[in-house]
């Protein structure tokens, strides 16, 4: 008795704390939520929590944009460079990891270490070679920079995170299918690639994050307010001048969230599958 009384005290105890440290870590969020609906006079200077008066006066304005172009615009760049990102990054990613975890071909560990020790070469090294290449393309002011790579397979992580994944799978259906006579795409169409789903939704899950919420490639890439996306659209709403505008800022900070938010809660169970597993279950 006694000890089942001080392993529920433990556990107890070990909540609490696990409680309070989720609520001090998502104070900010709701902090942030609950200015967006204060009026810009309230918002630093109301200690309180709660705004005294809610409005959706921020909201309004913040939508409007600055000038001529509208928040709707920023929303629409920022959905266009995710979407077509996650398509190429996942297709072409696991096409890769498929190559390297089951096809046999020359120099295939050798070009394996290669795309590993890129893991290793931090991404501000190569930001002036890939900014005088793009330049020189034309492709300054347009989503080309973000969207083109994918379709190489440029990001070492997915491939490498994928490739573990795949390793884990049986070859014995490989084998299987191979002697009823599938050829190596038909074996990563129809097998590989359903069994890989969690790692594939992985892949999905960090591309739109990581590419949604990047702020110094679209500042180098993008000049017009007609091509912004979301993260530099915010970044107009503050003024050097002291003139900033923290209520719709805010506003639009709440509804840039949302796409992050939903996309994270739909797909939470396949990305916890694809980080913790390494194959199947038998």
């Amino acid at each position: 008795m006694q000890r089942k009384l001080t392993k529920f005290l433990s556990a107890g105890v070990t909540n609490i704390i696990i409680i309070l440290l989720g609520c001090l870590m998502i104070y900010p969020v709701i902090w942030l939520i609950m200015a967006s609906f204060k009026e810009g006079t309230q918002i630093f200077s109301d200690p309180g929590l709660l705004p005294q008066v809610w409005s959706l006066q921020n909201y309004r304005k913040g939508w409007e944009g600055i000038g001529i172009v509208s928040f709707r615009v920023f929303f629409a760049n920022s959905f266009i460079i995710c979407i077509l990102c996650v398509i190429f990054n996942a297709v072409f990613c696991t096409l890769t990891a498929y190559a390297f975890a089951r096809l046999e071909f020359k120099g295939r560990k050798i070009w394996f270490a290669l795309m590993m020790v890129t893991l290793m070469l931090p991404g501000h090294a190569t930001t002036i070679p890939r900014y005088l290449m793009f330049r020189g393309f034309g492709w300054i002011n347009t989503f080309l920079p973000f969207i083109v790579p994918k379709l190489f397979a440029t990001d070492a992580f997915f491939i490498f995170l994928l490739v573990q994944f795949i390793r884990g799978l049986p070859k014995e259906m490989d084998e299987s299918a191979r002697i009823d006579g599938c050829g190596k795409f038909r074996i990563y169409r129809s097998i590989i690639l359903p069994l890989s789903i969690p790692a594939v939704i992985t892949t999905v899950l960090f591309t739109f994050l990581w590419t949604w919420d990047d702020f110094f490639n679209q500042m180098l890439y993008l000049n017009s307010p007609e091509k912004y996306t979301v993260p530099m659209g915010l970044r107009l709403f503050l003024d050097s001048s002291g003139a900033s505008s923290w209520g719709p800022m805010f506003a639009m900070s709440v509804l840039s969230l949302l796409p992050c938010f939903v996309l994270f809660f739909s797909l939470q169970k396949y990305f916890v599958q694809g980080i913790a597993t390494t194959g199947i279950k038998g």
